[in-house]
């Protein structure tokens, strides 16, 4: 059972988890926040950019179209009952995910942190609370069907591991200048 929760909690946040690492490859450009600053603080950073943005949302929205067409072989193949993405709800977890980030970048650049400065458990869930609020706000009656307490419990426990594991494989392969 807990690993059928598991496998459904990793499945569904599929398009809120490949936002960010998409972001990285794609990103560049323009920052979102034109180089602002507040208190003499910037408000961002360049390391959140409009194309980034733009290509970690699309990246999360077409990994649920993908999984919307591989999902009956995945179950046919694991014996799982897995759920199906909306249009609107893979937008929301996709666009939630990257919004988290940035959110949690103008939170940093708000207490001194500099750009890639590591500001624990917030690196590892922000994405994932503003993806689950928006799919909540937007998709009300999946979200509530699909992301149960044990899913979310299991998400909020999977993820920092996901992340930082992830993140180490950017950081090794050259693609983040730090590992967390």
């Amino acid at each position: 059972m807990v690993v059928e929760t598991v496998a459904v909690a990793v499945w569904t946040m599929l398009p809120a988890y490949v936002p960010n690492n998409a972001a990285v490859l794609v990103g560049g450009g323009p920052p979102i926040d034109g180089g602002r600053t507040y208190d003499g603080k910037r408000l961002l950073g360049d390391g959140k950019t409009w194309r980034g943005t733009a290509g970690g949302t699309l990246a999360g929205v077409l990994v649920a179209v993908a999984a919307n067409l591989a999902a009956p072989a995945v179950e046919t193949a694991t014996g799982l009952d897995l759920p199906s993405f909306p249009l609107h709800a893979a937008v929301a977890l996709a666009f939630g995910a990257m919004l988290g980030d940035v959110l949690a970048s103008l939170l940093k650049r708000r207490t001194g942190r500099r750009r890639g400065a590591s500001f624990p458990l917030l690196d590892q869930l922000d994405f994932v609370v503003v993806a689950l609020a928006l799919a909540f706000l937007v998709a009300p009656a999946w979200a509530g069907g699909v992301f149960t307490l044990p899913v979310v419990v299991a998400v909020l426990v999977v993820t920092p591991v996901l992340h930082l594991t992830t993140n180490a494989g950017a950081y090794l392969l050259g693609l983040k200048e730090e590992p967390y």
